[in-house]
């Protein structure tokens, strides 16, 4: 592989779009046969992808670590309890392996089968001509700015609330909440409410609610989200799932609500700041946050779980304790990312700091002009740049906006210029048709209440 922009800190780096590219020659070079690969998500929704592989028996080895990446990519960009295979017996019965109980993708089995409520499968499909075609489900949810309407956004620290009148924010307040270390759904419940109750106070009636939330969200429910992981199961079931549907009921049976991932309700208040759609919205905080309004100004369905995204191919890569994945976003594009880089060049922090610390930590070096911390943030561009160009495989993109605490301060612009050197040098056909940037502060938090007042018709 010839990487023409290096991860200093990181020599092993394998950008999973190079060693697809790399993987495409070699199948172009010779023979090859073909594999069609279809993701199953809720009310029938599917995405369908063909592609030619090396034949099997010619390299199975390669060709199954290379398909595995490829499908867990579609699985958390799109979302699906059930994979469908042709054109490949060799790759069917690797996933069909994997995504078990006890096998290498238990994880994200169970993650999946709680998220569609469905035991997850993998099924064979002998004729390719049986294969499920792409079904989507985008809608033009939000940009609806009329009438007086309250916007919430449910964070892990804190809780936002405006109150909203023909697209200007005539009120807001945060409110420090620890959802995260509360096991009781009272807690959220009673805080969600005094946050809509204040205000509708504001307001002369409420004609539509809309919040935007950290999770995943299927048909308004909350499925799967860190902000209730305290929650116990079968509270979570009684309390959590219709949780903003029941407290929405409270100030009136027939006011319209929709609940939208935050990733996707910053998207949108991107978009809609740009005046422009083809949106990929990344935060890159305690995890990598994702989001996508697409080149028709809607919000997909899609789940945009990029934390979990495979970005560098080198098993060597550290590992996520939580889904015990190598090489996921998650550790490239977080607080993680710039821990993780630190030591390599030459920064020591106190082990026994917490991981917002650590970045503190960095982040002072990083004003202070400390060129360990300057390799720290160029590093992590590279990866940005070639993980973008990956992303663009999936996704429609004309603009990528950044945020999150990593990407504050004079870290962020390195990061993001280093990421467009890359994109440059190495995928000048996207960089010509693709802007990065990132929002301020200020116009982001405005925008997002907006965004999220804007869901509802």
């Amino acid at each position: 592989m010839n990487l023409k922009y290096k991860a200093i800190l990181d020599p092993g780096f394998q950008p999973m779009e190079l060693v697809l590219r790399d993987y495409e020659a070699r199948v172009r070079a010779g023979a090859s046969q073909r594999l069609e690969i279809a993701v199953e998500r809720n009310k029938g929704y599917c995405e369908r992808f063909a592609l030619d592989i090396l034949p099997d028996g010619a390299d199975d080895e390669l060709s199954c670590a290379v398909m595995e990446r490829y499908v867990k990519t579609l699985l958390w960009v799109y979302g699906g309890w059930k994979i469908y295979v042709s054109g490949s017996r060799t790759i069917y019965e690797f996933l069909h392996a994997a995504y078990q109980k006890g096998g290498l993708r238990e994880f994200d089995v169970w993650f999946m089968s709680r998220v569609y409520e469905r035991p997850f499968e993998v099924v064979w499909v002998e004729n390719p001509a049986d294969m499920p075609e792409t079904r989507r489900s985008a809608s033009a949810v939000g940009r609806h700015l009329g009438g007086c309407r309250i916007g919430f956004d449910a964070g892990g620290s804190d809780r936002k609330v405006s109150a909203v009148i023909d697209g200007e924010s005539v009120y807001s307040e945060e409110v420090v909440w620890h959802p995260k270390t509360q096991s009781d759904p009272e807690y959220h419940y009673q805080g969600i409410k005094e946050a809509f109750r204040t205000a509708a106070s504001k307001l002369p009636r409420v004609d539509g609610i809309g919040v935007s939330t950290a999770g995943v969200l299927i048909d308004n429910r909350v499925m799967v989200a860190s902000l209730f992981v305290k929650v116990s199961d079968e509270d979570f079931e009684r309390r959590v799932k219709n949780i903003y549907l029941d407290v929405a009921k409270e100030l009136g049976e027939n006011i319209p609500i929709e609940v939208a991932n935050d990733g996707d309700v910053t998207a949108l208040a991107g978009a809609m700041d740009l005046g422009d759609n083809a949106v990929l919205g990344i935060a890159m905080g305690t995890s990598e946050a994702g989001g996508y309004v697409d080149g028709n100004g809607n919000i997909t369905g899609w789940l945009n779980e990029l934390a979990f995204v495979p970005v560098d191919f080198n098993r060597e890569a550290m590992v996520d304790e939580w889904s015990g994945d190598y090489g996921c976003g998650v550790k490239y594009f977080s607080q993680d990312s710039v821990n993780k880089l630190a030591p390599a060049s030459g920064i020591e922090v106190d082990p026994d700091m917490t991981p917002a610390e650590k970045l503190k930590v960095v982040q002072k070096l990083m004003a202070e002009g400390d060129p360990r911390a300057v390799k720290v943030y160029e590093s992590i561009g590279v990866y940005f740049g070639y993980a973008i160009a990956y992303y663009a495989r999936f996704y429609d993109i004309r603009h990528v906006l950044i945020m999150g605490r990593v990407t504050s301060g004079e870290g962020g612009v390195i990061l993001l210029d280093r990421a467009r050197e890359v994109l440059r040098g190495e995928f000048p056909e996207l960089a010509a048709k693709m802007e990065l940037s990132i929002p301020d502060e200020s116009s982001r938090r405005v925008g997002q209440s907006i965004a999220a007042a804007s869901l509802p018709e």
